[in-house]
């Protein structure tokens, strides 16, 4: 089995005169990636890799779950492919995954991640919001052969916040 992370960043910052890519998180969207990071901790184990696209607000937001995770950024792997917004990136990227690792968690963009949850999910989510994170399960034992798998869960702040 084989099992699929999602996390889009966090709540970007549009106060700055930055291209896309260097656009740095919100205070919200630090205090979601805390609270998402924790929950999952809560839930579920470390994933065997952790990957991430280049942009600031992807990366910041990895940090804050290396920080939960009690990991150091050198466990982490930046690639150019996960920079991606439409999703054929990062499915060719996932793919392509060395069949060793059998959970992978990507930190990534939207709409690509709403799209890939919808399409290798079993579950129909209209968007996985910021600092949203879905867990997608399949019944594998080769990334090459992804498939329709199942939705295992998803956390996004709003639900957190609304527990308490």
């Amino acid at each position: 089995m084989k099992s699929l992370i999602l996390v889009r960043h966090g709540k970007s910052s549009w106060k700055y005169d930055v291209s896309d890519s260097q656009r740095p998180l919100q205070q919200r969207g630090r205090e979601d990636a805390k609270l998402v990071s924790n929950r999952y901790l809560e839930l579920d184990k470390l994933p065997d890799k952790i990957f991430c696209s280049p942009a600031v607000r992807a990366f910041s937001t990895c940090k804050i779950f290396l920080e939960t995770f009690n990991l150091s950024e050198k466990s982490i792997e930046i690639r150019d492919d996960l920079y991606d917004f439409g999703g054929e990136s990062v499915i060719n990227f996932i793919k392509n995954l060395p069949n060793g690792y059998d959970t992978v968690m990507i930190f990534g963009h939207n709409h690509a991640f709403t799209s890939i949850a919808n399409i290798f999910g079993n579950k129909f989510i209209e968007n996985l919001p910021t600092s949203g994170l879905i867990k997608l399960n399949f019944e594998i034992s080769s990334w090459a052969d992804l498939k329709k798998g199942s939705t295992a869960f998803i956390i996004t702040p709003k639900d957190l916040k609304n527990n308490d």
